[in-house]
């Protein structure tokens, strides 16, 4: 308690200008595992999965540097979705100003950053190539750069070429999802909307425009950082269907130390200098972290976290630590790995899970149980994945070096023989078989798992004890919920829970419609120990 209650202090300290400014804005409502899962059952409007393609995604910034760190992550992943553009925005933290309106420039880190890294890219993209199919070229990135609304916090009067651009992604005729990635303001993709709005309102075609716009995006929010969603989105779309992480971002993002190593082990300064940044090229020598000297163009000096100075007050850090990628969940969860999580929000994946606030708002409510600390917490959805995501994440760092395919590690693949919607009734014994596949011949083990809190059916029938915020100053950092008297959890037993067979029996109390839901792990034993999932969901008849 002691040194979480110190965390805390110094998260206050660090963050002075969020939590100044973001504590104003919505909070996630708070909900029991319990009410939460029971919600979901009703869920109307969830984003659809796309079975047959990559999540097609455009990515909005105001360039933080946990942004920049996110963009170069992507970089790497670029092939695991359809990328249609990159628009630089601004947010309450970060805008260019505008001279003439009189509008001083506030933490503005410039454009240029984005130009640098895509050059840089183009120094690694014929090694990405050489290691997966999909990677759009350096050219294609640069002709879908854009920028945006970026002279004020929440401008969206000016109608500019970010908006332009938005503006025909979301009227083209694509059917797919296109998933916004909201890593600053929602402006430019509000004044976009607005465009449309005024070319269309008193046209015979409005509706049907409207209800195509609105079927269409899928806006994922990092917090809220500017107040045109909630002034003209929300009023004006209310259709859109919202994925809004107020708070478990935070957890791969400027909270990470309140964590304990077990999770954090692979955001140490000497993995992260072993792993990523030294000598995997020029892309990856842009990535930030802790003291190592870079210092960002525009930034206010307190914000400086490659500077020795801020290392000197803030002791907990150490050098070459991780700062921040607090917008990198919002990819996470497109990447296709096998949770299944763009299927609904509440199953949960690399990205977090969400609870349903209405049929078009989901946010991070719903509580995992955390195996450290013995309760169930929101931001645990996010954090129970870091040591997969970091391991993978040095694996594509080597990728960026490798001259050839067999220079790197590659993820296995897995297939459920039963498949991966099933059916079954109270007391039924059901056994499952995995078959992994491994790319490069590495020697393969299997684990089996419960992820109970995205069940339907529930371990425990009494009284949950009582959601509580989890506070820093004014800034809520997350959820949590301390056990019950008698309160028992994942109380499934799966036998073979280490072998490619498991086994297991339905409760005997569970109703019809009940779901349970089973991930299948493959791993290697190549370099970094990559894995696959699969995740089987049983109905009860």
């Amino acid at each position: 308690m002691k040194k979480e209650k110190w965390l805390k202090v110094g998260i206050v300290s660090l963050l002075c200008v969020w939590i100044l400014t973001a504590c104003t804005q919505a909070q996630p409502q708070a909900g029991t595992k319990q009410q939460t899962n029971s919600d979901t059952q009703t869920t109307v409007a969830t984003p659809a999965p796309n079975q047959s393609s990559k999540a097609r995604t455009v990515i909005t910034t105001d360039g933080e540097v946990d942004d920049m760190n996110s963009v170069i992550r992507f970089l790497l992943y670029a092939n695991e979705m359809d990328l249609e553009g990159v628009v630089l925005t601004s947010s309450m933290y970060h805008y260019a100003g505008d001279k003439q309106a009189g509008i001083k420039p506030f933490r503005w880190t410039g454009t240029q950053w984005v130009s640098d890294m895509t050059d840089a890219y183009e120094e690694i993209y014929p090694n990405l190539s050489q290691q997966a199919e999909g990677y759009p070229t350096p050219d294609y990135i640069r002709s879908v750069t854009k920028i945006g609304n970026i002279s004020d916090k929440g401008e969206m009067k000016k109608v500019t070429e970010g908006s332009t651009f938005l503006e025909q992604l979301f009227l083209d005729d694509d059917e797919r999802n296109l998933y916004v990635q909201t890593w600053g303001g929602t402006n430019t993709t509000a004044r976009a909307l607005q465009s449309i709005e005024e070319k269309y309102k008193d046209t015979a075609e409005w509706a049907d425009i409207q209800k195509k716009v609105s079927d269409k995006l899928v806006l994922y929010i990092i917090l809220d950082q500017d107040d045109s969603y909630n002034n003209y989105i929300a009023k004006k779309w209310p259709n859109i269907r919202i994925i809004n992480d107020q708070s478990n971002f935070w957890h791969f993002a400027y909270a990470w130390k309140m964590h304990t190593d077990k999770v954090n082990d692979k955001l140490q300064g000497a993995w992260n200098v072993e792993h990523i940044q030294k000598d995997h090229g020029t892309l990856l020598d842009m990535y930030a972290l802790m003291g190592d000297g870079k210092m960002i163009d525009g930034e206010v000096a307190e914000e400086q976290r490659g500077s020795a100075e801020y290392l000197a007050k803030n002791p907990q850090y150490k050098k070459y630590d991780f700062i921040s990628e607090g917008d990198s969940p919002s990819f996470f969860y497109l990447i296709d790995n096998g949770l299944r999580s763009m299927e609904d929000p509440s199953y949960g994946g690399w990205g977090g899970r969400f609870g349903q606030v209405s049929d078009t708002l989901y946010r991070n409510t719903v509580l995992d149980y955390d195996i450290y600390t013995k309760q169930y917490e929101a931001e645990y959805s996010l954090m129970r994945w870091f040591n997969d995501i970091q391991n993978d994440f040095a694996a594509r760092a080597d990728w960026a070096i490798a001259d050839q395919y067999a220079d790197a590690n590659h993820n296995p693949t897995l297939t459920i023989k039963e498949g991966l919607d099933l059916t079954a009734t109270p007391g039924q014994t059901m056994t499952l078989h995995a078959e992994g596949t491994d790319p490069d011949g590495d020697k393969l083990t299997y684990q089996w798992w419960r992820y109970f809190e995205a069940d339907t059916y529930q371990d425990f029938k009494g009284t949950p004890e009582k959601v509580e915020p989890n506070m820093a100053g004014d800034l809520q950092l997350g959820l949590h919920q301390q056990l019950a008297t008698g309160e028992q959890v994942d109380t499934i037993a799966l036998a073979g829970k280490d072998t490619n067979t498991v086994s297991f029996t339905v409760p005997t109390d569970a109703q019809s419609g009940d779901t349970i839901h089973i991930i299948a792990e493959v791993q290697d034993h190549g370099k970094h120990q990559l894995k696959h999932y699969q995740r089987v969901i049983i109905t009860v008849q």
